[in-house]
């Protein structure tokens, strides 16, 4: 029989990315979305309900009517800066949201959840690559409100036998090879995106947040992971999930770290214009350097970035952009 995975946040970036590869795998998939930050022509691959995380009686009606064998978990608030200005729309939405969900899943005998998790939990790395084993201590409540979550996570585990993996992404990138999705967010604050759209509209330049960070270059280093790569992960994680349960951590991400100034030459180097640039002060809560070991999750998932070279995931970005541009 086929399984069926409930998709909180399946209109959003990532998790409509996600929606595609579970239903390509055969799965069943239902998307739950507000539409607060994700768009409805992205849910293509089964029915979509419109609710929030938070409406316990709505999440409780759609488990039990379609009885998932997993949710995976992806909807919440995710800009760094903005949580810095304003922490209470994300322990609102993020983590007592979360909440809600895994209460509404107690009540309906669902017992798996799939979790998008973030490496802004382990906040200025104490070495790099950064693993599993890494303390975590965010500087950003952005971080703090995914964390929190990942605790509430293994207190469920003990407390109510609830199974679940926590995927800390490090920077999801790209968009679908296919063109039938991509990347959107309002307002974009996502480097490649914003590099891609000052290459092609010299009118909108590109701000290097920072350029005295301790790194070779003085910009910040980020781990950029297709998105595909990422939505590859999860599928791996749900099977284990359904098939042993347990408590899981692992980092998604690459090992290798491109700075801000080497992004902007990689744009250059791949579209062929010259992004317009200028230089900036650093944004709060943001630490110099991310960069994964992906080695947990390929020794215990058999998982591993198949398609995250920085060209290609500035070509996956370009074509989106260019057949989708900015107004």
């Amino acid at each position: 029989m086929k399984k069926t995975v409930l998709v909180t946040g399946g209109a959003g970036y990532v998790g409509s990315h996600c929606c595609k590869a579970f239903a390509t795998a055969g799965w069943n998939v239902v998307t739950l979305d507000n539409l607060s930050r994700g768009w409805c022509d992205a849910v293509r691959w089964g029915p979509l309900v419109e609710c929030d995380i938070r409406n316990s009686t709505g999440v409780r009606a759609v488990l039990d009517t379609y009885k998932p064998d997993l949710v995976a978990h992806f909807a919440a608030l995710a800009y760094v800066g903005e949580s810095v200005a304003d922490p209470a729309i994300y322990y609102d939405n993020n983590t007592r949201g979360t909440l809600a969900l895994l209460e509404s899943m107690r009540a309906a005998g669902c017992s798996r959840v799939l979790f998008s998790s973030t490496c802004a939990s382990y906040g200025v790395p104490k070495h790099t690559p950064i693993d599993e084993t890494h303390p975590q201590a965010p500087i950003n409540p952005y971080g703090w409100s995914k964390m929190i979550i990942e605790r509430m996570l293994e207190d469920f585990g003990r407390a109510y036998e609830m199974s679940s993996v926590s995927l800390r992404y490090f920077n999801a990138a790209g968009c679908d090879p296919d063109g039938e999705l991509g990347e959107r967010h309002e307002p974009e604050t996502h480097a490649i995106p914003l590099a891609i759209e000052a290459a092609r509209r010299p009118d909108r330049p590109f701000t290097i947040l920072g350029t005295d960070f301790p790194t070779p270059d003085g910009s910040a280093i980020r781990d950029y992971i297709h998105v595909n790569d990422l939505a590859q992960a999860h599928l791996l994680a749900g099977d284990m999930l359904v098939a042993r349960g347990g408590t899981h951590v692992f980092n998604l991400g690459t090992g290798v770290g491109t700075s801000v100034l080497e992004l902007i030459k990689a744009v250059k180097r791949v579209s062929g214009d010259d992004p317009v640039v200028r230089r900036g002060p650093r944004r709060a809560g943001d630490p110099p350097m991310l960069v994964a070991s992906f080695a947990k999750a390929k020794r215990e998932l058999g998982w591993s970035p198949r398609q995250s070279g920085i060209d290609f995931i500035i070509e996956t970005a370009l074509r989106w952009s260019d057949s989708n541009p900015p107004a």
